[in-house]
């Protein structure tokens, strides 16, 4: 992947209702949108880090961290948009200036935990391999039909049939599933711009061994934990 330009996108909204200024917040003594950012500016094949967002405030604390920024419009910046329209008015912008990017890698500013050497790897799987038009991280999930749901009242309500509930052991051993962990998409430039969206039609999913997506106060206390070991 060398002499490639590989554009690595973080798409940082102010706006959160579950846990405000989540993309700023301090975690282990650092804005949390800091470790996608390091982790960007430390893959040596990464050769351009564009925090896409609406907040004064985020947009500040990532030129202090390195990174560019380009601020996206009001209708991509409310509760209901989707990432990947975000992800194209970045490249749209950037192609305007004549930078169009083989690669486009986008990384949630809510996964910090990441492996050291995962842009390598990813990217080599990648080059090696021309089937594959995108790649994501993942990690393995037991299956379970074991789901209640529980409204505002505490009253629950299955979503199987508990009477024919199977053995813990046998879902282990034979329903295994990939669950996607949201903290890291490549995608190859032609795919994107034919599908639109950051997972191509031919993905080849890596596995990671943990993954941590912080989307609530009990998600920032876990990483905390993680972080300081």
């Amino acid at each position: 992947m060398k002499n490639k330009n590989i554009l690595a996108i973080i798409p940082a909204r102010g706006g959160s209702k579950r846990l405000p200024g989540k993309n700023i917040k301090l975690l282990n003594g650092k804005p949390l949108i800091a470790y996608s950012i390091e982790f960007a500016l430390n893959s040596p094949e990464i050769n351009k880090v564009v925090v896409s967002t609406d907040s004064k405030q985020i947009a500040d604390i990532s030129l202090q961290y390195g990174a560019e920024v380009l601020f996206r419009p009001i209708e991509l910046a409310q509760d209901t948009t989707k990432t990947a329209p975000v992800l194209l008015h970045v490249v749209n912008e950037l192609e305007k200036n004549n930078y169009v990017p083989e690669i486009i890698i986008l990384l949630q500013p809510t996964c910090p935990f990441r492996e050291k050497d995962l842009c390598k790897n990813t990217l080599n799987i990648l080059s090696a391999n021309p089937q594959y038009d995108s790649l994501f991280t993942g990690f393995k999930k037991s299956f379970t039909m074991a789901l209640w749901t529980k409204n505002s009242k505490d009253e629950v309500k299955p979503l199987y049939d508990y009477h024919l509930r199977p053995r813990w052991q046998d879902v282990e051993m034979n329903d295994k599933l990939i669950a996607e962990d949201g903290a890291f998409y490549a995608i190859k430039y032609s795919a994107f711009k034919k599908y639109k969206d950051f997972i191509g039609n031919k993905p080849y999913i890596y596995e990671v061994a943990f993954s941590v997506d912080i989307d609530t106060q009990k998600d920032f206390e876990k990483a905390e934990l993680l972080m300081k070991g």
